[in-house]
């Protein structure tokens, strides 16, 4: 290209082996081109889990019935995230620690009852008979593949023809409420799963922007005339910034010519944005969660947002024990009225 040159500013990309560019202006005024940089490639954002929530009627298989929810698309749930999953966690603990082991149920096998119940709104106990015929004592069976056939059968179900069917009256079943059938029991906190897979889905799309190494996170825009050769150059130096680990942002290097700095624009995008946005979404969704489960902040460790705290809390795990903790333990306790005896027993709370 004929013409006069002079030097421009030098485009660097920081970093490890980073590009060095020298721009070449040139005089008289030659064809400028508009060019456009792609930065990484679209991301889908997980979300089959969502598909639990298509609620269905509790079909029959011929010889049990389905659950109305998916139930191991609950058990995946349960790590979706973690407000949920310590809520849960907090529930069981607290009525674990209240239990009292008798000879027919351990702690063991009421801590692994406790959880399955608040995660699948189901538990199963199995009478493990004596030598005389009575009961020596009760074990968990896994709720997620326990079925419930006609006529008081029971099955444990673990895939395409691996199926068991239990002793008749051996099971003994403990289920949360359901308006729809009164076959199986259903969670309590449906109403915030998908709240729950949101903060998942959040989590998940910052851990690919981050592992996609796209990040310049600007628009460089270059006004004047420049070689074809010189807006090569740079076009490779921001393509080279791409792959994981390259987090970086690009260095314009100038040669003190004031007249010319107007000419190379650095446009930053999106970034400050998308982090405000990704804190409403992580703390919405958490709040939503919380309020399904109905457990107050400070008993997972939720930092307080304001300079106050949160108060007293003692008076929030007593109330928190009084509203949710104990009328739970009087749903768990009516296996004691199906098996004619006392298998589930919890000890008083003394309050301060």
């Amino acid at each position: 290209m004929a013409g006069k040159t002079n030097e421009l500013p030098m485009f660097e990309a920081e970093g490890d082996g980073g590009a060095e560019v020298q721009l070449q202006r040139v005089e008289p005024p030659a064809q400028s081109k508009l060019m456009a940089v792609e930065f990484g490639e679209p991301e889908s954002v997980l979300n089959r889990r969502a598909a639990i929530m298509d609620m269905l009627e509790c079909r029959w298989q011929g010889r049990w019935f389905n659950p109305p929810v998916p139930l191991d698309g609950l058990t995946r749930a349960f790590h979706a995230s973690p407000h949920h999953e310590s809520a849960l966690r907090l529930k069981r603990n607290l009525l674990t620690s209240s239990f009292r082991p008798t000879r027919l149920l351990s702690r063991r096998a009421f801590s692994a009852l406790a959880l399955d119940f608040l995660v699948l709104g189901n538990g199963y106990l199995e009478e493990l008979p004596n030598r005389i015929g009575g009961a020596a004592r009760f074990e968990h069976t896994l709720g997620k593949y326990m079925r419930i056939g006609a006529e008081g059968s029971f099955f444990q179900v673990r895939g395409w023809q691996l199926e068991h069917e239990f002793t008749p009256g051996s099971i003994a079943h403990v289920k949360m409420p359901c308006l729809d059938q009164e076959i199986y029991g259903i969670p309590e906190y449906l109403a915030a799963l998908q709240s729950a897979f949101l903060n998942e889905n959040a989590t998940l799309f910052r851990r690919r922007y981050y592992l996609n190494g796209s990040h310049a996170g600007f628009i460089l825009h270059l006004d004047g005339q420049f070689e074809e050769k010189s807006v090569d150059g740079v076009r490779d130096a921001l393509k080279g910034s791409r792959g994981v680990g390259n987090f970086r942002n690009m260095l314009l290097v100038s040669n003190g010519e004031g007249t010319n700095k107007e000419k190379v624009k650095l446009i930053p995008i999106a970034e400050v944005a998308a982090k405000d946005e990704f804190l409403g979404i992580k703390n919405v969704t958490r709040d939503d969660v919380l309020a399904a489960h109905r457990v107050p902040h400070q008993l997972i460790g939720v930092v307080p947002g304001v300079t106050g705290g949160y108060g007293d809390t003692s008076k929030a795990v007593d109330a928190f024990i009084q509203l949710e903790i104990l009328p739970l333990q009087d749903q768990l306790m009516d296996l004691n009225d199906a098996l004619g005896a006392t298998v589930v027993d919890f000890a008083e709370r003394q309050t301060s």
